[in-house]
């Protein structure tokens, strides 16, 4: 099955871990990425993209994705199924697999675009960002229109060829 592209299941609020679980059981290549939130009495991993579960299948086989309880539907356009960046699902795995800290973070606007030089994100393109004096990158999955800011080191980025031609860090 990992030679399908990675899809975007909609599922009901409150669901994702039950139907990431399900669709494991089945053989299905899934990700929920999760997020750690403590509160004073107690830590909870929450999903960075609520109501949202990534899965690898055969779009023209997707009958058995849809019927596992909990998936409303399939991101789609006009009725097919629209495949996520490969990029993108790479990077949300790189944080993960290194345990790097993250969370889910608002759009921001354009700028800043950098490329990650060093460390377990290395090629990794993004936009950077400091927040209460810590570098971030926000990765974005497009499909979602939706953002995580990863923590790294400041030393870990360069800006992008793409980039508009001004330094990277002047919206630091």
């Amino acid at each position: 099955m990992n030679n399908y592209p990675w899809y975007v299941l909609y599922v009901k609020p409150r669901h994702e871990k039950h139907v990431s679980a399900i669709l494991r059981g089945k053989q299905y290549e899934e990700m929920l990425p999760l997020y750690t939130k403590q509160t004073r009495s107690r830590v909870s991993e929450l999903p960075l993209f609520p109501g949202y579960v990534f899965c690898r299948f055969d779009a023209n086989d997707r009958l058995p994705v849809l019927v596992v309880p909990g998936v409303v539907n399939i991101i789609s356009v006009a009725g097919a199924p629209i495949p996520v960046a490969e990029r993108e699902v790479e990077a949300l795995q790189r944080m993960i697999q290194h345990g790097l800290s993250r969370e889910a973070w608002p759009s921001v606007p354009p700028g800043s675009r950098v490329t990650i030089s060093r460390g377990p994100m290395k090629g990794v393109e993004g936009v950077v960002i400091r927040y209460k004096n810590v570098f971030r990158v926000i990765i974005t999955v497009t499909l979602l229109q939706r953002n995580v800011a990863v923590e790294l080191d400041r030393e870990w980025v360069e800006e992008s060829r793409s980039s508009c031609g001004q330094r990277c860090d002047r919206h630091s």
